[in-house]
């Protein structure tokens, strides 16, 4: 239920001239931009908002209360992950009832072995209001753990480490870090990548000595262009520290020898424009993951130092249309592959065509025995899970689907055995067979056939009468899986369809899905959520007024852009941290993120881009018309989107929108882009959502 006497915050209109290339803005929401977080005036408008959300929805505070409760009580209290095992230990993380944060343990030699607690979150989060730890390596000798650890949200790391013989955490914490980080073979050494505070781009490669003053740690790397995110990594044999940079079309890796004493970098191969590639070592050559000739990439393989000779480059695994290369994991017996085909998500095998590395020259025709592991259900997602040993014919992955609990597996590549390790437990009467998935594709405008994953309870009749919750995210080549939520049930099991619009702009048909939604193409993202919703409504699986659309991030900005161009298909829709002030943003290469931005979005310098961009920018496409009751969030401490842009955004819909719906901004105070840290606490916010679909689909109970 939701009141309708409280009267919403209107905030002040103060113009602010936004200036480009081509032409100035008028913002008159501007000042609700506070880069400090501290100004009275923007803290007690944003106060004003969650104070306005509050009262419409005390009456409905109840049963929001209990449908927390209900979700939080299909969550087993005590769960605990699969152990692997690491250099002679078996690692896994486990938590304690009631308890918000993960236990870090280990065991020597053995599973009966005593646990040795590596951290327990729950200790280190005591008098924060948000903690998340990172990063979480152990050097090769198995005697010091370095670790990230949030204390705000805003993704800005603090490098610290443990001695694990003594159990004592050192006093020194290197600030402003990425959550990236590899220890050389010295068990001294340790590379991480220092933030720029203000753009919190990480830029400079550090390398620091355990037991040294980290403002004397000498720089291995400094990155210039701006378009590139930088990051460290080790290589599996452990023989390697790898820096690599990526861009939204273009990749460059640097490799050392973990056991030289300077880590000397070399380049495996400059990056150049539209070349993205990904490396791993096996035995005496490097295994690449490249889109060199090849749009859904390809595998490669190169003798170490031949790396610059592309006629050394052999196959491995060659291009497919129809099959998208997206991960890969080596092994000395076979390849792994993380792929996507027919829009959904397998894990493919490659054997070596020896028992060991692959020779030198081998190709595709030779590694002949490939096949992916199989599913019987409709709609589902595997992927690859923790595989840290080389020599083994065992191969851990994750299977889930929008009916199967996320489940892991074992499954050995020389016999086809599969081995059930586990099954995230749902406690109470959850039962499969209670539900139903379908995998179908919608028409969209332009004939482009868009895949659409669903699932709904087996009582659900096609009828035009069910509410549907419709989501997507449709950015950065990032493809939504079909997975499993057990708090979705508490939708499903009143009545909810509950849909998976793969729209362009991920990658679940390959790159080029991917290039269709971005940059001068990105409309096909908006046209084709709706497109997928008109056909959902079309064939019966929805009531024409009962449709609720959610996206969060970039799908945040599907849903402002939906907002704008198609109010009528949709009774409701939550917007989660949503990037909705894109040219704004995108001028702006002060705020986190936005240079790495432009071959995902446009550089807004250039005319054409500018133009497309305030086409569908929701905020500047806010006008007088009747918009669907609207659910907003944000954090205060968000480092991808900043609370000011959904704040200013709801500004402007309050003061221009015509009609009587609802629309509300939710403001955690306390946490960033991801919500809240803790295992309970994240579920807060979604009965809060939950509750307002429930109320608008007329559903009290």
């Amino acid at each position: 239920m939701i009141e309708p006497d409280f009267e919403p915050p209107v905030a002040d209109m103060r113009p602010h001239s936004i200036i480009s290339p081509h032409g100035v803005r008028t913002d008159p929401y501007y000042w609700l931009r506070d880069d400090e977080r501290t100004d009275p005036q923007v803290l007690a408008y944003l106060a004003a908002e969650n104070a306005y959300r509050e009262g419409c929805m005390a009456a409905g505070k109840p049963f929001e209360n209990s449908l927390y409760e209900e979700i939080i009580a299909r969550l087993k209290q005590d769960d605990t992950s699969v152990p692997y095992r690491k250099n002679g230990y078996w690692y896994n993380n486990r938590f304690e009832p009631g308890k918000e944060h993960p236990i870090f343990a280990r065991r020597k030699g053995s599973l009966d072995a005593p646990e040795e607690v590596l951290l327990d979150a729950n200790a280190l989060a005591v008098g924060h209001d948000y903690y998340r730890i990172g990063a979480l390596e152990v050097s090769p000798d198995s005697s010091w753990l370095a670790f990230c650890e949030d204390t705000v949200g805003r993704r800005q790391y603090s490098l610290r480490f443990k001695n694990l013989a003594t159990g004592e955490i050192q006093p020194v914490a290197i600030p402003d870090v990425e959550s990236d980080l590899a220890w050389a073979n010295d068990n001294r050494t340790i590379l991480y990548v220092e933030k720029d505070p203000e753009t919190l781009l990480g830029l400079y490669v550090k390398k620091h000595v355990r037991g040294t003053d980290p403002r004397h740690d000498a720089l291995a790397f400094q990155q210039t262009d701006k378009s590139f995110y930088t990051g460290v990594a080790k290589s599996k044999s452990e023989r390697f520290i790898f820096i690599y940079m990526e861009s939204t079309v273009s990749s460059e890796w640097q490799y050392a020898h973990a056991d030289d004493p300077a880590l000397e970098f070399r380049t495996f191969l400059p990056h150049e424009r539209d070349h993205e590639y990904q490396l791993e070592h096996l035995g005496d050559a490097f295994i690449i993951r490249t889109n060199w000739q090849a749009l859904n990439f390809r595998m490669m393989r190169v003798p170490i130092g031949r790396e610059a000779d592309r006629s050394a480059w052999a196959s491995v695994v060659a291009h497919r249309d129809d099959t998208f290369i997206e991960d890969f994991d080596v092994f000395n017996g076979f390849l792994a592959l993380s792929v996507r085909t027919g829009g959904l998500a397998k894990i493919g095998i490659t054997r070596w065509p020896a028992d060991q590395n692959p020779p030198d020259g081998a190709t595709s025709t030779q590694a002949a025995q490939e096949f992916f592991i199989a599913s019987d259900e409709a709609a589902y997602a595997t992927s690859l899970s923790v595989n840290p040993e080389l020599d083994t014919e065992l191969i851990r992955y994750t299977y889930s689907s929008l009916t199967t609990p996320t489940t892991e597996y074992d499954y050995n590549v020389r016999t086809g055995e599969k081995v059930l390790l586990k099954r995230d437990p749902v406690v109470g009467s959850f039962d499969p067979a209670n539900y139903r998935t379908e995998f179908l594709f919608a028409p969209a405008r332009d004939g482009r056939l868009v895949p659409v994953s669903l699932v709904y309870h087996k009582n659900f009749t096609r009828d035009a009468s069910a509410p549907l919750l419709q989501y997507a995210y449709g950015a950065y080549g990032l493809s939504t899986d079909p997975t499993f939520s057990s708090a979705r049930l508490s939708l499903i099991d009143r009545g909810f369809v509950y849909a998976i619009a793969h729209v362009r702009g991920g990658q679940e048909m390959g790159r080029s899905w991917y290039d269709d939604g971005r940059k001068l193409l990105k409309l096909n993202s908006f046209t084709d959520f709706i497109d997928v919703t008109r056909h959902l409504v079309a064939q019966h699986y929805a009531a024409k007024d009962k449709v609720f659309a959610m996206g969060g991030s970039a799908g945040g900005l599907l849903m402002g852009a939906v907002a704008n161009l198609s109010p009528g298909d949709y009774r409701g829709i939550i917007a989660q941290v949503p990037f909705v002030d894109v040219i704004t943003t995108m001028l702006d290469d002060s705020i986190p993120l936005t240079t790495n931005e432009y071959d995902e979005w446009g550089n807004p310098n250039e005319v054409k881009d500018y133009e497309y961009l305030l086409s569908y920018s929701p905020y500047d496409n806010v006008q007088a018309q009747d918009y669907p009751a609207m659910f907003v969030t944000t954090g205060l401490w968000d480092s991808q989107v900043q609370y000011y842009e959904p704040a200013k955004w709801i500004a402007k819909l309050r003061c221009l929108k015509t009609g009587k719906n609802h629309i509300f901004l939710h403001v955690d105070m306390e946490a960033g882009h991801g919500g809240k840290s803790g295992r309970f606490q994240r579920y807060r916010e979604i009965a809060m959502e939950y509750a307002f679909l429930l109320a608008q689909a007329g559903i009290g109970r």
